[in-house]
């Protein structure tokens, strides 16, 4: 009589050459293994580049350049004495942002090569403003600020007026310089950050009456 198969005996075929059921269990099991292993490890490579350039994002940008020139099309786009909506793609947008990478502008010419691009968005709280040629205004919708037609401001909330883009003239091509946040530091072009100017006390504020007790 021959003996029973023991746990942990050996899976090789048998002497007379018949296959053996548990060395093709285990082959099995380990090519499951080794699929799951596999899967794991290309799901985990997947979620692992969004949240690496997430974190070395900041570091790279700190050491490129902020923005580029990039174009508007040709200057015969933009009569002379007119103020016309455009749009760029933005150089800071990756691949993947869409129609959101979009960015508009209004184009003003001032004369044959003279422009002046402003943000689209209001000093205030950053709403896009739209202009209307008939008062030649630029208007806010959210809390009604209002810039004349060179940006200045008119009237409203807005302390200042619209942050202009810095342009230059290749050709016939209109180019401007953008990808910086329009902030009062960057005015939306690419000039260094400007230092912070220290407001020192008047001297009737430092040299302040001293009451009798």
């Amino acid at each position: 009589m021959s003996e029973l198969e023991q746990p942990g005996a050996s899976t090789q075929p048998s002497s007379d050459g018949a296959p053996n059921p548990g060395a093709a269990l285990h082959s099995r099991r380990a090519f499951l293994f080794k699929l799951s292993v596999m899967l794991n490890a290309a799901v985990g490579a997947v979620l692992a580049v969004p949240l690496i350039g997430y974190l070395l994002g900041p570091a790279l940008k700190k050491n490129a350049n902020t923005g580029a020139w990039i174009t508007l099309g040709s200057i015969d786009q933009f009569p002379v004495g007119e103020t016309r909506l455009a749009d760029f793609r933005s150089p800071v947008a990756t691949f993947d942002d869409g129609d959101t990478a979009k960015v508009a502008c209004w184009v003003r010419r001032v004369a044959d090569r003279q422009f002046q691009v402003f943000a689209v968005n209001c000093a205030h709280l950053g709403c896009p403003v739209r202009w209307f040629a008939q008062s030649k205004l630029f208007l806010c919708p959210c809390h009604g600020g209002a810039y004349y037609e060179d940006g200045s401001r008119a009237s409203g909330p807005p302390e200042r007026g619209l942050f202009e883009y810095r342009y230059q003239l290749t050709g016939d091509s209109l180019m401007i310089h953008a990808g910086d946040m329009p902030t009062l530091a960057t005015q939306a072009s690419c000039s260094k950050p400007k230092p912070l100017i220290q407001i020192e006390p008047s001297a009737s504020t430092s040299a302040r009456p001293q009451w009798p007790a």
